[in-house]
């Protein structure tokens, strides 16, 4: 239990940096946005997850949804928070 806590804690400090921008994010990362539409939240995560089957299967669902219009600019995907940041733990163990 305490491990699964250690890795989330891991995981929001790794994709929840304080950049401004989309010149903001370093080489090797991508800026997504996740959340509901009224208060989205922007991750940077490595673009290396992109190639993972549980982060293709949200970029389907973000396509199906948004298609490439994306409300806030920059890639959109449609799934709670909480879900998305425990993906990215499992992704970083």
């Amino acid at each position: 239990m305490v491990f699964r806590f250690r890795s989330v804690v891991h995981a929001k400090q790794l994709i929840q940096r304080p950049f401004s921008s989309t010149r903001d994010v370093p080489k090797g990362y991508l800026a997504v946005y996740v959340g509901e539409e009224s208060k989205m939240k922007r991750f940077v995560i490595p673009v290396s997850y992109l190639n993972q089957p549980s982060l293709q299967e949200l970029l389907r669902q973000a396509e199906e949804e948004f298609g490439f219009e994306h409300p806030m600019g920059a890639l959109t995907i449609p799934c709670r928070e909480d879900v998305f940041t425990d993906l990215i733990s499992r992704l970083n163990a």
